[in-house]
């Protein structure tokens, strides 16, 4: 069991821990909410093993960054740009890479969370409306309220990613 289960973190950690980041916004509490998960399929694994367990962990992260969130109800104050990182990478990647940060942390957390999960992780809104222990029909909604959210918080975040986009 301690093994397969080792095999499981080495191997999908770094995805993981991706979509920790974008759930929290910050890479410290990133950490600290996949290690939370992590440990809480642990406990599980024996049950969980058998089915899939990364769809597990990151069901279990999402309902941990909610209850989170609910316990701290304090209203975040976000600036346009990180005051703790410098201002010095010019590069449009990092740029970009800041934006939507920026922006993603503007959205409510099942907001986020749908958007992390249609848009980065790719999966369907039957698939995300699993994991989120809701309706497609919810899904749908804060996906559509997200979007329109960001459009008007971040219009350049539109017009940079249309321009990256494959034709």
């Amino acid at each position: 069991m301690t093994e397969t289960f080792h095999e499981f973190v080495v191997q999908r950690s770094p995805a993981l821990s991706r979509t920790a980041y974008l759930l929290t916004g910050d890479h410290q509490l990133a950490e600290d909410l996949l290690q939370s998960a992590l440990a809480r399929t642990y406990r599980h694994w024996r049950r969980i093993h058998g089915g899939d367990p990364e769809a597990y962990v990151r069901r279990v992260m999402y309902h941990q960054q909610v209850s989170w969130w609910r316990r701290r109800r304090l209203a975040e104050r976000l600036e346009s740009t990180p005051t703790d990182r410098p201002a010095a990478d010019h590069t449009d990647a990092t740029a970009l890479r800041l934006s939507l940060a920026a922006a993603l942390r503007q959205l409510s957390p099942r907001q986020r969370a749908v958007i992390v999960l249609r848009f980065y992780e790719d999966l369907t809104e039957a698939q995300v409306a699993e994991v989120l222990g809701c309706s497609v029909g919810t899904v749908k909604r804060h996906g559509h309220e997200a979007v329109r959210r960001l459009r008007a918080i971040a219009p350049d975040l539109v017009d940079r990613t249309a321009e990256r986009a494959p034709r």
